[in-house]
């Protein structure tokens, strides 16, 4: 049996996103020799973190390094192509998908490029509150996952920011992790019961609004509207966040509450042919995507495998 002309057939998956999700996808496929194409926008949700953490063998490891590593791996599979290039488009077109790029440098127009399947690993788009210095710490004296960058933090007075349901549980899982807690309420009102539990904690709570935060020599200055500054070690802080690509729109992907695309346990959208993995989606059996590194590369070689099976079942049909 002949191979199809790589130069006209469609590619076997499009893996659109470069972190860890797309890159383990990526593998996972070209260990089955599938046509792959990985799409990497060079834009990162983790980009402004010093390292990953949580994640065994890796721990500590800074996440350009780990992109460096996975994609020289990726060189040993001849049916993998990587490109930095960012998707526009994803057009269902007969029994695949149309994959618009838009106009590289030198390139004469936008490419078009067809897939029989498509795996989305875009992630996700943070907004942090509206509070003046805290973008720019993020990812680095700010986080959001204890599980993530709490160790770093071992014997440091560290900060919640906030007033919602989550400050008590973050406090509480950092309760073992640092000298000192402080919630800081930001001019909000914390419910009674909440508010008690920190209370019998000695977990401190500054009600003030927070009028800024600044980088110090021991993590960061925390400025208020009135009363004394004060100084932290590191400060959790829970974001909002939405999609960072277009495509689950573009396709009418069922979506969680959370603002992540839902997905099956296997990793399939609610669109056949497309499946979607990282911190982007989740099941419905988790109330929000689950933001770590191994997770994510987890979740895609699950859909990735999906896909592939799909891929056979078209080839092979059940008689």
């Amino acid at each position: 049996m002949s191979a199809p002309d790589p130069s006209t057939s469609p590619y076997d998956a499009v893996v659109i996103g470069g972190g860890p999700a797309g890159l383990q996808a990526a593998l996972t496929l070209g260990r089955m020799h599938r046509r792959v194409l990985l799409l990497d926008s060079g834009e990162y949700r983790n980009a402004r973190a010093e390292h990953l953490q949580n994640f065994v063998t890796r721990d500590g490891t800074p996440p350009a390094e780990f992109r460096a590593a996975a994609r020289a791996e990726l060189t040993a599979y001849s049916t993998v192509t990587v490109r930095e290039a960012a998707a526009t488009a994803v057009v269902p077109d007969g029994d695949g998908f149309r994959v618009e790029l838009g106009a590289e440098p030198g390139a004469d127009g936008p490419e078009s490029l067809a897939t029989r399947t498509v795996l989305l690993a875009t992630g996700l788009r943070d907004t942090l509150p509206a509070i003046p210095g805290l973008d720019g710490l993020f990812g680095t004296v700010a986080a959001v996952c204890p599980y993530c960058h709490g160790h770093e933090l071992s014997g440091k007075h560290v900060a919640v920011l906030g007033n919602g349901p989550h400050v008590a549980r973050v406090a509480f899982l950092l309760e073992r992790i640092a000298s000192r807690l402080t919630v800081l309420a930001d001019g909000g009102d914390l419910e009674p019961g909440i508010r008690a539990q920190l209370d019998d904690a000695g977990v401190a709570v500054r009600p003030e609004p927070v009028k800024e935060l600044n980088r110090s020599a021991t993590g960061a200055t925390v400025s208020f509207a009135e009363g004394p500054s004060a100084e932290v070690g590191g400060v959790f802080v829970a974001s909002e966040f939405a999609q960072r690509a277009p495509f689950a729109a573009q396709l009418g992907l069922r979506m969680q509450e959370s603002g992540a695309v839902e997905v099956d346990p296997m990793g399939r959208t609610s669109v056949p042919g497309v499946f979607a993995a990282g911190d982007m989606a989740h099941t419905s059996a988790t109330p929000m995507p689950l933001a770590s590194v191994l997770v994510a590369a987890a979740s895609g070689l699950l859909a990735a495998t999906t896909a592939d099976g799909e891929l056979l079942a078209r080839a092979h049909p059940a008689p």
